[in-house]
């Protein structure tokens, strides 16, 4: 596995910080993603051709196979469709795509905290808002640049 790689798992042992890890091991593929994409699209053309190198997507599955693995018979497997959702994104090439279930996972996670589900340490909270502020900076549209642009088109 390359530089985004999770710890070991323990089977049947899995903790909020699992978890976090992987969401944010998926966030730093959905960085480098994000930079290699065009800075302005106009909304009616869609890039074709703009896909993750196969290495990426090898990575990208690999974590979400391992989170998965790791989460059954755990609180953590309803979040498995979400990360599966996140991938099949990635694969296509649609960012938006691949980060809308990751940010919808950090809510459930939060859900999940609230509900007395799971348990979320302080430093875990910590990075929960991270991954959400990152994911939320490489959104699509979420670009100074583009506010102007869809205004104009309203």
């Amino acid at each position: 596995m390359g530089a985004f790689a999770c710890p070991s798992f323990h089977k049947g042992n899995m903790h909020t910080a699992d978890l976090l890890d992987t969401i944010g091991g998926l966030t730093s593929q959905l960085k480098v993603y994000a930079s290699k994409l065009p800075p302005v699209v106009h909304l009616t053309v869609v890039p074709t051709g703009v896909k993750p190198q196969l290495e990426a997507i090898e990575e990208y599955e690999d974590l979400v196979s391992r989170i998965r693995t790791q989460s059954a018979g755990t609180p953590y497997k309803t979040l498995n469709d979400a990360f599966l959702e996140s991938l099949e994104a990635f694969e296509a090439g649609r960012l938006l795509g691949a980060i809308q279930p990751l940010l919808a996972l950090i809510d459930q996670i939060e859900r999940m905290k609230a509900d007395q589900e799971i348990e979320v340490g302080h430093i875990d909270e910590k990075r929960v808002q991270e991954y959400r502020s990152v994911l939320r900076k490489i959104m699509p549209g979420n670009k100074p640049e583009l506010e102007e642009t869809s205004r104009n088109l309203t």
